[in-house]
């Protein structure tokens, strides 16, 4: 169990950025931020305004994934760039940080899965036992989050790592805790929902499947989800996997950890992207934000009549 309990703990063989790096980093974490931030906003937007516009038979788990990807854009990403900007993150806000880092990590993994199940089973959102089935397990993904994020903070293993860009989990002493940690985490809220998302994408694609055939549905846009969630994640993973193998508690290099995060972040970014790959979910966005800029422009006014003579 990590002893340290100073506001600003940074690990000591972090490697200090360069002005370079730094001013790199913070336009990546910038760009990242806004559109995963204006993205998801304006899905909300048109889910909400336009949701007859289009059709979403699932929408109970793109709706969880859409609340997870903003709320890390709001909270995590901004916190990543506010620690570049001023050189790190205090108690108690790093571990706040920590604590929802790992509950949007877990509830957006577990809405994915709950996609692919819903859309090879064919279960609509509302209106059956299923639907109410496949809603609290979109709540338990959200609930798991928290419970695994808080026991680092509990136990006081929580430091600031500047190859991150922000609060994460360190060990000093014990390996077993560490490893009984990763392993309960890693089977719950990431074996799991992998199994499922790997298991319904390779059913869809043989053909499987009751609502996998519906290319009208939001939900077709699912086999992009996983493929780019998978993508994004694989850094995240091997990075754990490198610390599960070594005995002496170091961490991955430091360039995996920063790739690990800024890949996640993107993650946040490109699922509002992949929406508009559905044809009627674009035509809806277009058609918002078309009526909103005939709603900003002025009405022409009759001012004056000239009488000419002829």
């Amino acid at each position: 169990m990590n002893t340290t309990t100073n506001n600003t703990a940074v690990l000591p063989e972090s490697r200090p950025w360069t002005k370079e790096e730094k001013s790199i980093l913070v336009a990546v974490l910038s760009v990242e931020m806004v559109l995963g931030i204006f993205g998801n906003s304006l899905v909300l937007i048109v889910k909400i305004v336009c949701k007859y516009h289009f059709q979403c038979i699932h929408w109970l788990p793109l709706l969880s994934l859409t609340l997870s990807d903003l709320s890390c854009s709001v909270l995590i990403i901004s916190g990543s760039l506010l620690a570049m900007l001023t050189g790190g993150q205090r108690s108690p806000w790093c571990e706040v940080v920590s604590l929802f880092k790992f509950t949007f990590m877990t509830s957006s993994m577990g809405s994915i899965s709950i996609l692919c199940v819903q859309r090879l089973m064919g279960i609509h959102s509302t209106g059956s036992c299923l639907s109410v089935i496949m809603a609290l397990a979109c709540f338990a993904y959200w609930l798991f989050g928290v419970v695994f994020g808080l026991v680092p903070v509990v136990y006081d293993w929580i430091k600031y790592d500047s190859a991150e860009m922000l609060c994460a989990v360190f060990w000093e002493n014990s390996y077993s805790d560490m490893l009984i940690y990763i392993t309960c985490a890693f089977s719950v809220c990431i074996f799991l929902p992998f199994l499922l998302m790997l298991l319904c994408s390779l059913l869809s694609a043989a053909g499987y499947g009751k609502g996998c055939n519906n290319s009208d549905d939001l939900s077709s846009v699912t086999p992009l989800l996983v493929a780019f969630y998978l993508l994004c994640y694989t850094p995240f993973a091997l990075s754990e996997l490198i610390l599960l193998g070594r005995l002496d508690l170091s961490p991955s290099p430091e360039w995996l950890r920063t790739l690990s995060s800024l890949m996640t972040y993107l993650d946040c970014g490109l699922n509002p992207i992949l929406y508009c790959t559905n044809q009627d979910f674009r035509q809806a966005l277009l058609a918002l934000l078309w009526t909103s800029r005939k709603l900003s422009l002025p009405e022409p006014e009759l001012t004056r009549i000239t009488r000419l003579d002829m």
